[in-house]
């Protein structure tokens, strides 16, 4: 389907075929209108804890000695890094399923070290199946020539394309057999190695061979009566033929929903083969795909202008129910600068998913290649996301059962603010914190709303992004780590930005981080955190054992008006400090337990 707007306002619709049906979303406001939608589509999955740390990867590690190095030199530098990622360098002939004996035969065990340094490992996994490989040798091909699960021409031979191993067949995800077959295959490879996700690529799917090697028939599929303005002038181009024959229909009636069956097949697959939560990044996207992946915004360039238009591209994938999003930190293709890195990695920290990713021919863009003070405020960025990580997967929590934003645009919170609607230079995690990047070369002022509809210039440096506390919200957060494995396991502090009448609220969810289902089975804790009357109180309302061992070390309050004469923390009085906010140290009250901690005037 096309779809123009005029400026009558209108709409046009045009359609290549098939039935439409179309569903009004009456709201009344906009999040209402999001929550309309995804009880159609279906709420978005609980991602891994250490889904939300920093990713990192390269088209070009080709080693596994030069992959260790990257983990070595990053962690050397104090940057936190949850997950190491391969490109297709480490695939044999770049073929799926397999590794390269050379250059990474050691892969299995460079896992297991990452493992034991509490880090994750994911790598590319295309749908073309090379179909090249002398008979016997690449399991793959055939046992899925065995089990008939390639999409067919319009004559019924398996259909050919051409992706990164030369000629390649493409598995038909809407096959049952397909996906069974599927699973097999990512047991059989997870049983070398122990890939902690998988990432889905090429998935629209793509083909450097516009149909297929020999072409597509001249028929109505390949050419129909009206064709949208795609990339080519026509619907096969870069992709297979319209005709291509599978399971459920022509590939013309199912193209766009290709990357999708792959995500849902490779969830439930990688599901069944870890039993915990899978984590999978498509780059094909269509409605309900959030259930299944992590979805990133393509090949972005190395520039400023592509750093400005990730905001929107992220806060669209938000409203479409994929909460899990980001775009390719520092850009993707080209060369970054430092600066332009730098301001990248301050927005990106703030990309619900995060991982800064380059392509091959490109300068070095790895935060610790760059001088100390672009390292320093890098650095500063991730230290800030870690801590943020309770309630930014406090967020998902609400994603997940109630169809809440992550990353939101400032209409979902201020639906009434008419300066609101065309804001998408900043954006909200949730309702309580407002993050407003620096998205100009040469810029170390930064121009911004408040809801109130005032103009404010702020001072934003090189080292500096400005991100702000709605008043009345209290935000969990944890004392960061190199890893996530680390930080769950620090203790936490909370940030209060008390109203004008003195109150604040905020809450905490939090299971192991990779159960499966934990919300649906109850196995959980859930802490909700009250402040108001000189006083904050927690109050644990489902605890089950995850926050055991865990303590509050400290809180700062912002709008106390004067300094107290004492803090009482469960009675007892306490370290603070006092300096218009009110800071609290060296605490040790157990989270999975009721505490007070109060402040005299």
């Amino acid at each position: 389907v096309e779809v123009m707007l005029q400026p009558t306002p209108a709409l046009t619709w045009v359609s290549t075929g098939g039935i439409l049906d179309l569903y009004i979303f009456l709201g009344p406001n906009p999040q209402s209108v999001i929550r309309q939608y995804l009880q159609v589509i279906g709420y978005p999955t609980m991602p891994p804890y250490w889904s939300l740390g920093f990713h990192l990867c390269r088209w070009g590690y080709t080693t596994t000695t030069t992959t260790r190095k990257v983990v070595e030199r990053m962690h050397n530098a104090s940057f936190p890094l949850d997950v190491q990622w391969n490109d297709l360098d480490y695939a044999d002939k770049r073929r799926i399923f397999t590794y390269d004996p050379w250059r990474f035969g050691d892969l299995p065990q460079m896992v297991k070290e990452f493992h034991e340094r509490g880090m994750k490992y994911i790598l590319i996994l295309d749908p073309g199946i090379s179909s090249t490989s002398p008979s016997g040798t690449y399991p793959p091909f055939d046992h899925g020539l065995k089990r008939d699960v390639f999409i067919k021409n319009a004559t019924g031979n398996i259909l050919i394309g051409k992706v990164w191993p030369g000629p390649t067949a493409f598995p038909d995800f809407t096959y049952p057999e397909t996906r069974k077959w599927w699973e097999d295959c990512i047991r059989d490879f997870h049983s070398k190695v122990p890939v902690d996700g998988l990432w889905i690529d090429m998935n629209e799917p793509a083909s450097f061979v516009q149909g297929s090697v020999e072409g597509c028939p001249d028929n109505d599929l390949e050419n129909p009566p009206y064709t949208p303005r795609v990339v080519g002038g026509q619907l096969n181009s870069g992709t297979i033929c319209m005709s291509a024959q599978q399971n459920l229909s022509t590939h013309y009636n199912l193209h766009n929903m290709y990357g999708l069956a792959e995500a849902y097949a490779t969830n439930r697959a990688f599901t069944n083969v870890l039993g915990k939560r899978p984590f999978v990044l498509s780059r094909s996207s269509y409605p309900s795909i959030g259930r299944y992946s992590a979805v990133w915004t393509g090949d972005v360039r190395s520039d400023w202008e592509q750093l400005r238009f990730s905001i929107p591209a992220v806060l669209q994938f938000s409203l479409f129910g994929v909460p899990l999003v980001g775009a390719d930190i520092c850009g993707f293709g080209g060369n970054t600068t430092e600066e332009l890195c730098v301001r990248w990695m301050q927005l990106g920290a703030f990309y619900p998913f995060m991982r800064n990713h380059n392509d091959k021919p490109n300068a070095p863009q790895e935060p610790y290649v760059f001088g100390q003070k672009a390292q320093a405020a890098m650095r500063s960025a991730l230290n800030l996301r870690y801590s943020l990580l309770p309630f930014l997967y406090t967020l998902f929590h609400h994603a997940h059962t109630s169809a809440d934003t992550v990353a939101r645009p400032l209409f979902m919170e201020f639906p009434t603010d008419p300066n609101c609607q065309t804001i998408d230079r900043q954006f909200l995690w949730g309702s309580s914190l407002l993050i407003s990047p620096v998205l100009e070369e040469g810029a170390v002022d930064h121009l911004f709303f408040f809801s109130l509809g005032q103009y404010l210039l702020l001072p934003a440096p090189l080292d500096t992004i400005n991100v702000h506390v709605k008043e009345g919200h209290i935000i969990p957060q944890q004392e960061p780590a190199l890893t996530t494995t680390a930080s769950r396991r620090n203790p936490f502090f909370l940030t209060v930005a008390l109203s004008a009448g003195g109150w604040a609220w905020g809450d905490l969810f939090w299971d192991d981080g990779e159960s499966l289902d934990t919300y649906e089975m109850g196995n959980y804790c859930y802490v909700t955190f009250i402040a108001g009357e000189s006083q904050i109180v927690s109050d644990p309302l489902r605890l089950n054992g995850a926050l055991d061992g865990l303590i509050l070390g400290g809180l700062q309050v912002f709008g106390v008006p004067s300094s107290p004469h004492y803090v009482l923390a469960n009675g007892d009085f306490s370290v603070c400090f006092f300096t218009q906010v009110l800071t609290v140290t060296s605490l040790a009250l157990p989270m999975s337990e009721v505490f007070t901690v109060q402040w005299a005037l």
